[in-house]
């Protein structure tokens, strides 16, 4: 064989190579994001890592994956519901209305909204399930170490603004999306919508939720701070689920579009801790709840091409029932609750794995203090949920298991009761503890997020979401308690820990 035929059979080669290459990228459907992204890179980091094209898997039909990954990203908003993207990515001109939108692992949902500005595309996304975007897969992860988070804020979303919604006590309709391909401009009010900031590396971060300020931490657990001062009512306090150098493991099989075994199990030694403190004088009870837009992620990367990453989000309720007019109450307690959180899904049936070990560290009731004029009431329910899935905050889509553990005390009035012998007062504490746990596959978004983005949903005439699509169990107690002292002491009630 002479030198200028080889060169001619290599080139040919390399062109049969070529041409095989092309026709495997220009197969609709297929992910087309860079293959073994780093998870810890900038841009996986910023929107999440881009699927990869793996035979074990296999997506709806309905889904289309956009190419670039986290290239093709402009910006998402606070609100996590509108995405830009580049329009010359990669099968970006097939997104329609209807279909699943799949960029990244932060960037997938039901496109309800689309249209042009300038040479991107403005997709708003609705939240999905898992298996409306796989058809068939089995994703497994051991041992994946939750000791180094990336801190993912949302800004100034609209829907943690609940106080809109929530209630204080004195003493949408519309064709399904639309495409407007040939418009130049954002149809989505209110005008000048932020967007979402990068993620960090830090363990603490400081938010704002229906009007509280709120402090949030990773340091030893997931913790809440917060801070109420209006109208003549004012709260603060923390609440915490702690835990130290967890360990999780998973198991997500999924066959025909339909999930058939799940399991999801965070180790490592869990406990709950308290503290608060209120006061009123001249105000109004308040019911409040908070959807914490801050959020610890750890990166995993792709499953089998599918990129997952876990999360901890937190909610944080607070209820008021003062009797009065003026009055304070303080207190602050700590308990271990279990050395391992999780449960089992398979042959359609779902299996707690709880190891509880309720100690108390510090007690709630000997703690509680104050100046009661009447009954002073307090309820405090802290939510912590570990998820591993797709998507971002009030959005997130997979496999999940939620803490909630509530905090109910009470203090009778100094003047309400008097000793045996008429000559003192006598003051009555109560305490109610109670942790539940739910779990399942799929999603579930509070009410009040609901009714705000259907709100905005509606402004631009976009069918409204539905606010929970899960398989799984009513909530199941893990633990409760409640005291009275002294005894049977009427007029502090019985205390209720109770969940919604």
């Amino acid at each position: 064989m002479t030198r200028r035929s080889g060169v001619r059979k290599r080139g040919s080669i390399a062109l049969i190579v070529v041409l095989l290459l092309t026709a495997g990228a220009c197969r609709g459907g297929s992910p087309t994001g860079p293959g073994n992204e780093d998870p810890w890179s900038e841009a996986a980091l910023r929107y999440g890592p881009a699927p990869v094209a793996n035979p074990d898997v296999t997506f709806q039909p309905d889904v289309v994956i956009v190419g670039g990954g986290g290239r093709a990203i402009r910006s998402v908003t606070a609100d996590g519901l509108t995405w830009r993207i580049d329009g010359k990515a990669e099968h970006a001109d097939d997104v329609a209305v209807g279909k699943v939108m799949f960029v990244t692992g932060r960037s997938v949902g039901r496109v309800l909204h689309l249209e042009r500005d300038g040479g991107d595309l403005l997709v708003t996304l609705g939240p999905v399930t898992l298996t409306e975007v796989i058809r068939d897969g089995t994703f497994v992860k051991k041992g994946l170490r939750l000791t180094d988070p990336v801190l993912y804020q949302a800004g100034d979303p609209f829907w943690a603004n609940t106080d809109e919604t929530a209630t204080a006590t004195p003493s949408p309709t519309g064709r399904f999306g639309r495409s407007v391909p040939l418009r130049a401009a954002p149809a989505v009010p209110p005008p000048g919508r932020p967007v979402q900031p990068p993620p960090t590396r830090e363990r603490e971060a400081q938010a704002v939720a229906a009007n509280f300020s709120n402090g949030v931490s990773f340091n030893d657990g997931a913790e809440v701070s917060f801070y109420y001062n209006r109208d003549g009512l004012k709260l603060s306090g923390r609440a915490a689920l702690t835990f130290k150098s967890p360990d999780a493991n998973f198991h997500l099989n999924i066959r025909g579009g339909r999930v058939t075994r799940a399991e999801l199990e965070v180790t490592g030694g869990f406990g709950i801790r308290v503290a608060f403190e209120a006061g009123i004088q001249g105000g109004q009870n308040i019911k409040a709840v908070l959807p914490i837009p801050v959020e610890a992620a750890f990166p995993i990367g792709t499953v089998v091409g599918v990129p997952l990453m876990f999360t901890i989000s937190q909610t944080l309720k607070v209820t008021t029932a003062f009797g009065a007019k003026t009055g304070t109450i303080k207190g602050s307690g700590e308990f271990s609750l279990a050395g391992s959180l999780g449960y089992g899904y398979a042959n359609g049936a779902f299996g707690p794995r709880v190891s509880t070990n309720v100690q108390r560290k510090s007690s709630l009731i000997d703690s509680l203090t104050g100046v009661p004029v009447g009954v002073m009431g307090l309820l405090i329910e802290h939510r912590v949920k570990f998820d591993v899935g797709f998507n971002a905050f009030v959005f997130k889509a997979g496999v999940f298991f939620e803490v909630r553990t509530a905090y109910g005390a009470t203090l009778g009035s100094a003047l309400g009761a008097v000793g045996t012998l008429g000559s003192h007062f006598v003051e009555c504490r109560g305490v109610g503890l109670g942790v539940w746990a739910s779990y399942g596959i799929g999603y579930s978004i509070l009410q009040p997020v609901v009714d705000l983005v259907n709100k905005f949903l509606n402004l631009i005439k976009v069918k409204p979401i539905v606010g929970e699509r899960r398989l799984g169990p009513p909530p199941y107690k893990i633990w409760s308690k409640e005291e009275i002292t002294p005894p049977g002491t009427e007029i502090c009630g019985t205390p209720q820990a109770s969940v919604d």
